[in-house]
């Protein structure tokens, strides 16, 4: 998921500041866009990251991002500001981070205004990302925020993220990376995670292969007999184990719609919750829904 130039270049572009005297005056945001900018967002943060054009416009697909990013917010800064109450001091890591539009709204939104050192970090694979963004947040003076080049899975065991993570969230990290980050995010015993999950083709492949006498007898097999019935139930089937093994692990779990569907087509928002509840029954289903499906082989994946 998701410039690089100096925010006191001049409007030139040239790379050395102006002379005060005839320093260019920062361009405010258009008319047509000031109502979609929420109160204290730095302007200069949304055109590094390209919402803005340097005129301060938005574009169609601009807005549609500047949109979706917005309102995860507006489900976020509940969470944030829950977490703050048992601890003064929060972390949260974002998985998949890309260009890193959540985590540095988040940060110039929430964390820049808290004392003392509560921390944003990014995970992302592509290191030209993690550059940019980590070059990013020096010159806006985001301290609290940091890049780091893994995978998800690779961030699970690594040293550079502390032992406490408060929040976890993943905007369509594509594939397994979305159950990677709920493996980190349960090893981490995080408060909150929130997920948009992206396609997540393991499942599907799963239900294609596996498709035993047992199983062909079952008349719910039907429901993903066909390839594109496989891929669709699939994708569905993915998430409500997803859901079901958060419970497991004593999570109040909650399902949403993102956005409207004529925004995005991944538009799934599940919020957890650690209420240490018991798990029992999820656990039961969850066994339960693995072997009617045949997805016993994918025990490792949604694990209790």
């Amino acid at each position: 998921m998701k410039k690089n130039k100096a925010l006191d270049r001049s409007a030139t572009g040239s790379s050395k500041a102006a002379p005060a005297a005839i320093a260019q005056p920062v361009q405010p945001v258009s008319q047509d866009s000031a109502h979609e900018i929420r109160p204290g967002q730095s302007i200069e943060l949304l055109k590094e990251l390209h919402i803005l054009t340097r005129d301060g416009k938005l574009n169609q697909d601009s807005r549609r991002k500047l949109k979706q990013v917005y309102h995860l917010y507006q489900f976020i800064e509940p969470l944030m500001q829950a977490a703050q109450q048992q601890h003064a001091e929060i972390t949260l890591v974002d998985h998949g981070a890309g260009k890193s539009y959540l985590g540095f709204i988040l940060y110039d939104l929430y964390f820049k205004s808290q004392a003392g050192k509560s921390h944003i970090y990014g995970i992302e694979t592509r290191d030209e990302l993690v550059s940019r963004s980590q070059e990013l947040a020096t010159r806006l003076g985001f301290s609290g925020m940091s890049f780091l080049n893994l995978s998800v899975a690779q961030s699970i065991g690594s040293a550079a993220l502390p032992e406490k993570i408060n929040i976890v969230t993943a905007l369509h990290a594509c594939n397994t990376a979305t159950d990677d980050a709920i493996e980190f995010a349960l090893k981490k015993k995080a408060d909150y995670i929130v997920l948009v999950p992206c396609c997540q083709a393991e499942v599907a492949a799963t239900l294609k292969k596996n498709k035993s006498a047992d199983i062909k007898a079952n008349p719910m097999s039907e429901l993903w007999r066909h390839p594109i019935h496989t891929r669709e139930f699939g994708s569905q089937l993915t998430n409500v184990l997803r859901c079901l093994q958060l419970e497991a692990h004593g999570y109040h779990v909650s399902v949403t719609e993102l956005v409207g569907w004529e925004h995005s087509m991944k538009n799934e928002l599940i919020i957890a919750t650690n209420k240490n509840l018991p798990g029992h029954h999820a656990r039961q289903r969850l066994a339960e829904v693995l072997k009617s499906t045949g997805l016993e082989t994918l025990q490792h994946r949604f694990f209790c």
